[in-house]
């Protein structure tokens, strides 16, 4: 799209930040936003619901009613063509009389791809493309990994001291960073669809693993616990509250069916995946996690795990939360036998932010 007025701007620039509404909370559908404006006032708003659906396009359209007729849609992904779980959004728009969409992206689900777009323009709907598409890109990276790599999105997490150690020798655990930077985590997890970690972070932290937050805990993404021997103990948190967060594990074919059985009967879901020497197969993991639905992973492993990601260039994205409390040499290092380093090159600095006393640092993949 050429030349947007500052209008189109900015009516896009609020369908985004209602699409960001439903981050985490959407999946197996990406988290779509959607406004509907005529004669300069805004009719409709609307952004994808828990589970996916009804689409964002159909809550806007159904806020606007009447005055949809002869209106402009903005949308950050092109709307669907086929008809799934709910009717097609295009035909929606079009039974509403909507005179112009404008669209952050094509879809890449080859059953949508462009064919959205088309059905509208077959109908005399002005179609425009392209308008808010990076940032459109990141609020969607989710969606557009699991369709076009089949596997989600994932974006490591890690806590550092000012000496760049995450734990303490003998693989203690140490609380690095403050309470506002700890919301901040929160607030992200709450955003993701998943939040993976391996069995040595559980063992040693016990942690909870969902959004803390006021009025929040429900938004607490799927725990998945990589956990090969199935070793996982019935008396931690995420097996103590697995019928109230749900709780995936993944073990090997080799792992006792009968241990199998006691995690099922408390409440979790248990994924076989093959082995890689002597480790599991964290391609298996991830195509398995797509297969489930979910396109938004955050994982907030421990060393052998984040190493293991960034040797197989499985991270998308970093969080570094830089504290200003040192370790010492005896403590762990973020990357098992790899420098920190190894993290990000390949990767882009979206720029850092200082949260109470901590700094947090993001980086991207460089497209």
């Amino acid at each position: 799209m050429s030349d947007p007025s500052a209008e189109d701007i900015r009516y896009m620039a609020l369908a985004l930040a209602l699409g960001r509404r439903g981050l985490g909370n959407t999946w197996p559908n990406p988290a779509v936003g959607a406004v509907i404006v005529k004669d300069g006032v805004i009719v409709g708003r609307g952004w994808t619901q828990p589970g996916g659906r009804p689409h964002a396009e159909v809550e806007a359209l159904k806020q606007a009613g009447k005055a949809a007729r002869g209106a402009t849609l903005y949308a950050t992904l092109e709307p669907c063509s086929h008809t799934g779980k709910s009717p097609p959004c295009a035909d929606a728009i079009i039974k509403a009389g909507i005179k112009r969409v404008v669209s952050a992206l094509e879809d890449p689900n080859p059953e949508i791809a462009g064919q959205g777009h088309e059905r509208l323009r077959e109908k005399g709907i002005d179609v425009d493309v392209g308008l808010g598409a990076d940032e459109a890109r990141r609020a969607h990276a989710g969606h557009i990994a699991r369709i076009t790599q089949s596997r989600p999105h994932v974006t490591l997490k890690l806590a550092l001291s000012a000496d760049n150690k995450v734990g303490l020798a003998g693989r203690k655990p140490v609380q690095l960073t403050g309470e506002p930077a700890r919301e901040r985590v929160f607030a992200t997890r709450a955003q993701s669809d998943a939040i993976l970690v391996g069995i040595g972070t559980v063992l040693s932290d016990n942690p909870a693993l969902t959004c803390r937050l006021p009025g929040m805990l429900a938004r607490s993404p799927v725990r998945v616990v990589l956990d090969a021997k199935l070793r996982l103990p019935l008396s931690l948190s995420v097996m103590s509250t697995a019928r109230d967060t749900p709780t995936w594990v993944f073990t090997s074919h080799k792992a006792s069916p009968v241990a199998e059985d006691i995690l099922l009967h408390r409440g979790a879901k248990v994924f076989r995946v093959e082995e890689q020497n002597g480790r599991l197969d964290l391609d298996a993991v991830l195509k398995t996690l797509a297969e489930q639905g979910i396109s938004r992973l955050m994982v907030e492993g421990g060393p052998t795990i984040a190493a293991s990601l960034v040797a197989a260039d499985l991270v998308d994205e970093a969080v570094l939360l830089h504290a200003d409390k040192t370790v010492g040499d005896t403590g762990i290092d973020p990357l098992e036998g790899m420098p920190l380093s190894k993290l990000t090159q390949g990767m882009t600095s979206r720029g850092s932010e200082d949260v109470g006393a901590d700094t947090i640092e993001t980086f991207e993949r460089t497209l």
